[in-house]
């Protein structure tokens, strides 16, 4: 593996680990939802004027393809985004990192459930696992006193968050696009910036939130998470997974809660405690046994 392809898998992982600390960071000055519309918007406003001949020279494929654009904007950047931010107006990043690190089980469970696409034995264990390890996690390491726990509601949003990231994954495959990457992202963004408008209406109109103080601080705020776990992020991985085979990626990107702990200890003086290790040892064990049955190749009948 070469230099140039180690940072561009080790780079996703990173900024994805930096938008949950930034996030946890803009709790509180900036309302989940409007932080959501202002990244993408960031986002749109930097991508467009590099691609926006080439989104005019495949605008009949979108036209063709503006169903599939509209649901993968509402569940991956509308859904997904508005409820990882809100996650963390409640919870920490290393608790909304560990659920979601929980994403490659739950596109196994979705798949099972709603597309009917089976599970071996090593998948059904491997997904097993990682969900007691997200329960660990949700349940603070003290499961004997289930019955006196109160989940965090930003615990419960991110399992909501992650379920549809789940969905917008599946999508994703079983309707592949035929637009570039670049293309396919900048009109997803679109789609999911119109969704994202009425959720934006009603948090303003029944959301308990002071008004935004639009200084250096949230500007940089929303400049940083609009480029780089946005934009910088997705093309290293495009990058990385054209390069390499389709396992190898996967591996990397279950650093985000690694790096989430890292980043946590150095900006935000929150040391990780023991529930956050066992947890984050069963959601890997269990993906690790998942993705190694759902690669084994099934038996034919007869």
């Amino acid at each position: 593996m070469n230099t140039r392809l180690f940072i561009a898998l080790l780079l996703p992982p990173l900024l994805w680990g930096s938008n949950a600390i930034v996030g946890k960071m803009a709790a509180g000055s900036i309302p989940p939802v409007t932080l959501n519309v202002l990244r993408w918007t960031m986002a749109l406003l930097v991508l467009a004027p590099f691609i926006a001949r080439r989104v005019l020279r495949h605008r009949d494929a979108i036209r063709s393809e503006w169903r599939t654009i509209a649901v993968g904007g509402l569940w991956g950047i509308a859904c997904y985004n508005a409820l990882q931010y809100l996650a963390l107006t409640t919870s920490d990043p290393i608790n909304t990192s560990l659920i979601g690190a929980s994403a490659p089980v739950f596109i196994l469970l979705l798949g099972r459930l709603l597309f009917q696409a089976p599970i071996n034995a090593r998948s059904a264990i491997g997904a097993a696992l990682s969900v007691a390890g997200v329960a660990w996690v949700m349940l603070r390491g003290s499961p004997g006193s289930l019955g006196a726990v109160h989940f965090v509601p930003g615990d419960l949003f991110m399992l909501a968050g992650t379920c549809a990231w789940s969905l917008y994954t599946w999508l994703l495959k079983r309707r592949p696009s035929r637009l570039p990457a670049d293309v396919l992202l900048c009109v997803q963004i679109a789609a999911g910036l119109l969704w994202s408008l009425p959720l934006l209406l009603a948090e303003h109109a029944w959301g308990n939130y002071a008004p935004i103080a639009f200084n250096a601080q949230t500007l940089a705020i929303v400049a940083y998470i609009g480029v780089f776990p946005s934009l910088v992020a997705f093309f290293c991985w495009q990058t990385a997974v054209s390069r390499t085979n389709p396992q190898l990626p996967i591996f990397f990107m279950n650093l985000t809660p690694i790096f989430t702990v890292l980043l946590s200890v150095l900006l935000l003086a929150e040391a990780p405690r023991p529930y956050h290790a066992v947890g984050l040892a069963m959601i890997l064990a269990g993906i690790y046994l998942a993705q190694r049955g759902s690669a084994r190749p099934a038996r034919r009948a007869g």
